[in-house]
């Protein structure tokens, strides 16, 4: 579902997309299950991102009036709310993050309205693998990191 490409069987980025995590972004990840909570702060981790965690919508709204984080990760509702708030949040404030959301169900009728309604992102976590560590790169993109000039111009052009 996510916009990004897919990456390597094993996780990696090739090397010639090695990408440069910008000093200092942080993602907060709004999830009030432990389990995709970890998998998420494990694969932020191994990409050199800081994270934080709130495991309610409530709390993920206080801290992301902080300004302190370039991307919210949440699941789409939990007991106290939609992800929905989060927008709402960034929108009052012009705090000028990206919700992504990371989902066990979300259809393409949902994806869309996701998507109109101001998620950045879907990503689905069913599956062996699922795709947390896109969330990283999502995150470091949206913070200005890009492949390393050297490597995107040794790349031969498309055909």
């Amino acid at each position: 579902m996510s916009l990004l490409g897919a990456t390597s069987v094993d996780n990696k980025m090739p090397s010639s997309l090695a990408l440069k995590i910008p000093d200092g972004a942080r993602i907060l990840i709004v999830c009030d299950d432990e389990s995709d909570t970890e998998r998420l702060n494990i694969a932020l981790r191994k990409a050199g991102m800081a994270s934080e965690c709130a495991k309610s919508i409530a709390a993920g709204c206080e801290a992301a009036k902080s300004g302190r984080f370039q991307v919210v990760v949440s699941k789409p509702l939990l007991s106290d709310g939609s992800w929905r708030r989060l927008i709402d949040i960034s929108n009052h404030y012009d705090l000028g993050f990206e919700v992504v959301l990371w989902t066990h169900n979300f259809d393409l009728p949902d994806w869309v309205e996701a998507m109109k309604d101001g998620a950045f992102d879907v990503l689905d976590a069913r599956g062996e693998r699922p795709n947390s560590i896109e969330a990283a790169l999502w995150a470091a993109y949206l913070k200005g990191a890009g492949p390393h000039p050297k490597a995107a111009s040794s790349r031969p052009p498309c055909a």
